[in-house]
């Protein structure tokens, strides 16, 4: 199951395009119809020539709500970034494109959208301006295609292309730890509280046991819902309704994490790698001010740069943010950094509610960078240092697929680095300093 997010500036023909490829309106706000302006997110799905069906989250392209349209982003699979043929590139499209590099969106399809209210030698301009656009991001080289959402000019060819640039997508992953980042919660009459967004890092089923964080709230899932159909049981990737019993409605928000039992625990500070937009216009300062958001989660934050006095444009460096309000996150999820007028900063997390660490402090500084960048075995001898773990935790507290985490630990036995002691593994330097 693959995701499929749109992007681009305000009135580009974004909602139109998703219509016109689905039959699915994603404008579901009576303001949204009323001001024909996407306020809020939308969706859809549709299913491709090759048989695979995917999702799509429909977003707002107006500044003024950038903060849903980074709610949409998270889990993203393929970036559908939407430029009108007769205005090219705008401030919103060019902000679009910096998020998605910075929450590492791995791909995506360019439409042009509205050519038929344009001649062909000005889109063919449009087209070099936006290939001169993509240069540098992610999105560099990626395929584009002109459509019409009112004579349906190229809507085959899109669809085409999305499945495409699809098979080479790889799928969510499955770490044992499911969670589904909340961005809506509404109450259906008979059934209870309900909740929408895309699974992932695992598996959910009908009658789980779950837990919503941040807030503690346990309770059970009633029925799962995919596309419209009801199913017992959803694969990682999924955009998907969870109903669940013994949580209240009023008790849900945006920003919420449904989780099975014990995977996440509130976030009060976090460790991240933040690398500064090329459009920034001023640094970020140290212990300045900022709104963070990761998936659908958002808070107030105050930066403490780690190994700088300030982020300049294009330049990355090492932070620790302390948060106003808790969010539930894990380590190596990607999160974006805002002031009230642009998007600065974004990268992926380190760690999650660290200690307060020493500023340009080398130790500290290799360390952080070791959690992200070194191999599944020097990442598990590190968690062993705090002490043993089970086998079946290895996985989901390090991010590794379960093959991947045997195989770290078979390592780490072989080369006498941990030891199994009944159903746990422990490294080492631990059990010497136990000792001792």
């Amino acid at each position: 199951m693959y995701v499929v997010g749109t992007a681009g500036h305000v009135d580009h023909g974004k909602s139109a395009l998703v219509r016109a490829l689905t039959n699915i309106d994603p404008d579901r706000l009576r303001e949204e119809k009323e001001r024909g302006l996407t306020i809020d997110l939308g969706f859809a799905w549709l299913a491709l020539p090759s048989g695979r069906d995917i999702s799509i989250v429909d977003v707002p392209g107006h500044e003024r709500f950038i903060k849903n349209m980074l709610a949409g982003a998270g889990g993203v699979d393929l970036a559908l970034l939407v430029v009108a043929s007769d205005e090219g590139p705008m401030p919103q499209t060019r902000e679009h494109l910096a998020i998605l590099d910075l929450l590492d969106v791995p791909a995506g399809v360019v439409a042009i959208t509205k050519c038929d209210l344009a001649e062909e030698d000005y889109v063919d301009l449009v087209e070099e301006e936006i290939a001169d656009t993509l240069a540098g991001s992610r999105l560099e080289g990626a395929p584009i295609v002109r459509t019409s959402a009112t004579t349906g000019e190229g809507l085959d060819d899109l669809v085409a292309t999305l499945d495409t640039a699809l098979d080479a997508t790889p799928p969510k992953r499955d770490l044992g730890r499911p969670r589904l980042p909340i961005d809506r919660a509404f109450t259906i009459q008979g059934f209870g509280a309900v909740v929408t967004g895309t699974l992932l890092d695992g598996s959910l089923e009908v009658g789980q046991e779950i837990e919503v964080q941040p807030g503690g709230l346990r309770g059970r899932i009633r029925g799962l819902q995919r596309h419209g159909g009801k199913v017992e049981r959803l694969a990682p990737g999924t955009r998907a309704a969870v109903n669940v019993s013994g949580i209240r409605t009023e008790q849900l928000r945006r920003g919420m994490v449904l989780a099975a039992r014990d995977v996440l625990k509130p976030a009060y500070a976090l460790d991240v790698r933040l690398k500064a937009t090329d459009i920034l216009t001023h640094p970020l300062a140290h212990d300045a001010g900022v709104t963070f958001l990761s998936a659908t989660a958002e808070s107030e934050a105050k930066v403490r740069f780690l190994d700088r006095d300030e982020l300049a444009p294009g330049e990355t460096g090492w932070a620790q943010l302390v948060l106003e309000t808790p969010v539930a996150v894990l380590a190596h999820d990607s999160c974006i950094v805002r002031t009230p007028n642009e998007t600065v900063a974004g990268g992926p997390i380190a760690a999650v509610n660290p200690r307060r660490h020493r500023r340009n402090h080398p130790p500290t500084l290799e360390g952080l960078e070791r959690q992200l960048e070194a191999p599944p075995a020097e990442r598990l001898a590190d968690l062993l240092a705090g002490g043993p773990q089970t086998r079946t935790a290895i996985g989901p507290a390090l991010g590794l697929e379960s093959d991947e985490a045997s195989a770290a630990a078979a390592d780490l036995v072989a080369a006498g680095r941990a030891t199994d002691h009944g159903p746990l593994l422990a490294g080492r330097p631990w059990l010497a300093a136990a000792a001792a």
